[in-house]
Parts: C-alpha cells; structure tokens; sequence
C-alpha cells in the first residue's frame, strides 16, 4: 500500500524543485492562465513568501511528490466574496496592508495524471483544512475550478454548478469532491481569473489563427475566449465556484 507524508516547499530546495515540477506538468496545457494581472505580478512572490502553506504530498517509497496544494493566508469575509475569485484571492494576500489574516485562500490542488484516482486531491483539501486550524484561522475559501466543466463551455456556471447526477449528487465530480470533503457551494466567482492580451498570443497559445471577431472555445477552456479582431485582444474570463470551509475540529 502507498504511503504518503505532508511536507511544504519550505522544507529543502528541493522539495521546491519537484512541488515546481508537478505544478507545471498538471497545469501545462492551461499555461494562458498564468497571465492574469494577478498571476503574473503576485504568484511566484506570494509562493515564495508564505512557502510554508504550499503543501507537497510525497510517496514514501520513492522520496518524490505525487501533488502539491498551493494557498495563501489573507482577509476576507466568508459571507462576501467577490466574483473575482481567483486573482481576488492573489490580489489579497499580496496587498494585505498588516490586516489580520483569518482564512487561507486555496489557489490550486495540483496532481499529475499519473497519480489521479487515487485519493490525493481529496486529502490535499482535507489538509488545507487543518493547516487552518493549526494556524489559528478561521477556516478555508477556494474558488473550485469544475473539472468537467471544458466539456460544456458554452453553459453558464450558474445553470452547470446546479446540475445533477443520475443519483442525484453534483454532476461535476471536482465540485462533488469539495462538497463530499465539507465544503459550503456558496456561489459563481463570475470573473475568477480575467487574461487580456493581444489575438497574437491566443494564436500562439492555440496553434489557430483568429481572423472574425466572435467568441471561441478552447481546448480545457471553462468558457469562450471573445475576440475582438479590430481592437487586437482577446479577453478570456474564467468563472469558478466559491466554496468554504471552517478550520477542521
């Protein structure tokens, strides 16, 4: 039976290294998300700052991470966050201005295929969880990015975060995840992560060129990205799901 140990990037430079690693090879694909405002002027900063809330899931045997769970500490009121989500969350922590911090904003759970279906990702919000506790702070917000959600990108996330299953549980099994481990569905994070750049970098990202104005899906997209062929950009603007939880007990 596999056995895996919690440790954080603040361990050793090269825990930092792998946690690194396997962020980039679950991730890869979505690389256009990395240039949000947000993303692009806080993240790598705020990893680095708080490195001792970036969870790295290792296997026993081989000394090597199979996940790892990024989350900052910040301000917030769990009974009013914005539609911005995501970069809401990067933005906050960064900018905290000595505010008292009472929650941890979950960024991201990171688990290359190789090790899905295995349990992983359940746990990492389980410890998110308790590093609140340990920490003091009143409990978790994470603005969830529905699994299964690319596969329908023109459904708005009100109507899809609402869909059921034959058994009458959350049809996306990410979502089903967060609510299975204790987690409160609050509401959309309309504009969750917001990328705004010229035609030229979603032709590159794509592989495609863009040559109407109109509005395009993506491979593993949430939604379409609008382009506007006069005015050279093209804007994409993620919605995500707001969950919550209290510090474990």
């Amino acid at each position: 039976m596999t056995r895996f140990v919690m440790k954080t990037r603040a361990d050793s430079p090269e825990l930092r290294k792998a946690a690194m690693a396997i962020e980039q090879a679950a991730w890869s694909s979505l690389g256009f998300l990395n240039f949000t405002r947000a993303h692009f002027a806080f993240y790598e900063k705020l990893l680095e700052e708080h490195a001792d809330c970036q969870l790295v899931m290792v296997d026993e045997a081989t000394g090597y991470p199979v996940a790892v769970g990024n989350c900052v500490p910040l301000t917030c009121d769990f009974d009013n966050l914005p539609p911005e989500g995501w970069d809401w969350i990067v933005e906050s922590a960064a900018n905290n201005n000595g505010k008292r911090r009472n929650a941890l904003g979950a960024l991201a759970i990171s688990v290359p295929n190789i090790h899905r279906g295995k349990g992983v990702a359940r746990r990492m919000i389980e410890e998110f969880r308790a590093l609140a506790e340990r920490k003091g702070l009143d409990g978790v917000i994470a603005p969830v990015r529905p699994s299964e959600k690319h596969r329908h990108p023109f459904i708005p996330m009100e109507e899809y975060m609402t869909w059921k299953d034959e058994k009458g549980r959350l049809f996306d099994p990410w979502l089903r995840s967060h609510s299975a481990a204790g987690g409160k569905l609050l509401k959309p994070a309309s504009r969750s992560m917001v990328v705004e750049e010229p035609v030229a970098f979603w032709e590159m990202w794509t592989g495609r060129p863009f040559e109407q104005t109109g509005e395009y899906a993506l491979q593993g997209a949430l939604v379409p990205v609008a382009m506007d062929i006069e005015s050279d950009v093209g804007r994409y603007v993620e919605p995500n799901v707001w969950f919550a939880y209290r510090a474990a007990a």
